[in-house]
């Protein structure tokens, strides 16, 4: 069975997944081996313990790294697929180089042969990768090119999956096939909505009613029939299921969720019962990830407050010179699982009572000088540093909202609190998309929410590491108050 992105990329199975990622990383590893054995055998004539040592540290370090990064993902472009298989080899030789120092044996290895390794290992890896990628491609073209489908219903969500099926996915299409459903009085108005009776407005062609479906696949010799219809006709989805049993086409049942908000959505089977997560959280559908993600989090966050002490006490100094009042606003926001954080930033108002909790505005009197300056500069932001060594925050997340905001938010916006299966983060890709400051008008939070949901969809390392290198140029661009 197949499933598809949201980006209209094949999502394959588990197991040719897997397929997939060991036959890139067994090319990969090989090659580098290989080239460690003859570069070590030229220059020193013998491949002596330590070198064999390296060999399987490779081995045993670059299964996990490779995974962590997804470097071999079937859904990613080639540019995008070669910077994580990049970042995995480098993100290895960090790891082989903090072992050498930590147990003292580098000066046990040839430094050009190791210079050599990194720089022609590199290499080898960018061609094979290339290699492979290119040949997988084409044969996928080809494999694609051989399938003609067959959509069953004409409503909304089957000419959306036509479009998808032409412009993005590029799979051969015959047509639509009519379908008659006997919907009961309440969901009549719904099905005229999605439009199965405007069957003479659809762009693409009708090749006839589903009582012909059997003799419509061997005229046309569709190899997959797609069943583009709602859970409320699921007698009809059965029934056609079970007609096409004796034949040799493919059967895919698209449901259609326009109107639900998915998250981390996924297809399993439990015991041999087929199951849709809806809501998979990031927390089970990644664990040892997110594990590497919290220890990350927290290197970072440290040699962040070192580096930026001086900043840290110069800032300190001037809050304080400045106007009456602590140097650390506290303030309590919702965190993981809708759990009260108090987060910690530096104070860049006037003390001053708030019955209702107000957004900050341009020109904003409450802002004192030395405020504006690092509002502006998201300096204020630098204590929520030890909020992410506490564990309550996140380096990258959706950014936390006041209590009060929450509050007013979530009966307004579709699925606002699932923003919070999460832990918030200091940056965001709402913030690195332009949606920083002042919401002013709801939409404004409705595409903030929206860019949040799309991060928890679509989590990965390799994008919070794009989002950490976007951040300060997302600071300078955008002007802040």
């Amino acid at each position: 069975m197949l499933n598809r992105h949201n980006n209209g990329h094949v999502q394959q199975t588990d197991g040719r997944r897997g397929l997939t990622f060991w036959a890139h990383w067994t090319t990969a590893i090989s090659t580098v081996l290989a080239l460690l054995v003859v570069l070590t055998l030229r220059r020193t004539g013998e491949f002596d313990d330590y070198y064999r040592m390296l060999a399987v540290i490779t081995v045993l370090g670059s299964i996990p790294l490779y995974a962590l990064v997804r470097a071999y993902e079937k859904s990613l472009g080639y540019f995008d697929g070669l910077a994580r298989v990049m970042l995995a080899w480098f993100m290895l030789l960090g790891l082989l180089a903090a072992i050498a120092f930590i147990t003292k044996t580098s000066h046990q290895y040839s430094r050009q042969v190791l210079l050599q390794w990194l720089v022609l290992g590199t290499m080898l890896q960018a061609v094979s990768f290339a290699l492979l990628h290119n040949l997988s491609r084409r044969y996928e073209a080809v494999q694609l090119k051989k399938r003609k489908a067959i959509i069953v219903g004409v409503n909304k969500n089957a000419l959306q999956l036509a479009d998808k099926l032409i412009h993005e996915w590029q799979e051969p299409l015959c047509g639509l096939v009519a379908t008659e459903s006997h919907p009961s009085r309440e969901n009549r108005t719904t099905n005229h909505e999605h439009g199965e009776q405007k069957v003479s407005q659809s762009p693409h062609p009708i090749l006839g009613e589903v009582i012909q479906l059997r003799a419509l696949i061997k005229q046309h010799g569709a190899t997959i029939v797609y069943i583009a219809l709602p859970l409320a006709d699921a007698d009809q989805i059965e029934g056609l299921y079970i007609d096409l049993l004796d034949t040799n086409v493919e059967v895919i049942w698209v449901p259609g969720a326009d109107n639900i908000v998915l998250l981390n959505y996924a297809t399993s089977n439990q015991s041999g019962l087929p199951t849709i997560h809806l809501n998979k959280s990031p927390l089970t559908a990644y664990p040892s990830a997110l594990l590497i993600k919290g220890l990350l989090d927290r290197v970072l966050a440290l040699l962040a407050l070192i580096v930026l002490s001086p900043l840290v006490v110069g800032v300190a100094i001037a809050i304080k010179l400045n106007s009456k009042g602590p140097v650390i606003f506290k303030q309590q926001r919702h965190g993981t699982n809708n759990e009260i954080i108090e987060i910690w930033k530096f104070r860049s108002m006037r003390v001053h009572e708030d019955k209702q909790v107000e957004q900050a505005c341009q020109g904003d009197q409450r802002i004192t000088s030395v405020g504006r300056f690092i509002r502006r500069t998201s300096i204020d932001e630098i204590p929520q540093f030890f909020n992410v060594l506490q564990g309550s925050m996140s380096l990258v997340g959706p950014r936390p909202h006041a209590v009060a905001h929450n509050d007013y938010y979530s009966d307004k916006i579709n699925a606002y609190m699932a923003r919070h299966r999460i832990k918030p983060g200091i940056t965001g890709l709402a913030q690195v998309s332009g949606y920083r400051g002042e919401t002013e008008v709801i939409e404004s939070m409705q595409k903030r929410v929206e860019l949040d949901l799309a991060y928890i969809n679509q989590w990965s390392m390799w994008l919070d590491i794009k989002i950490l290198l976007k951040t300060p140029f997302s600071l300078i661009l955008n002007d802040t108050y």
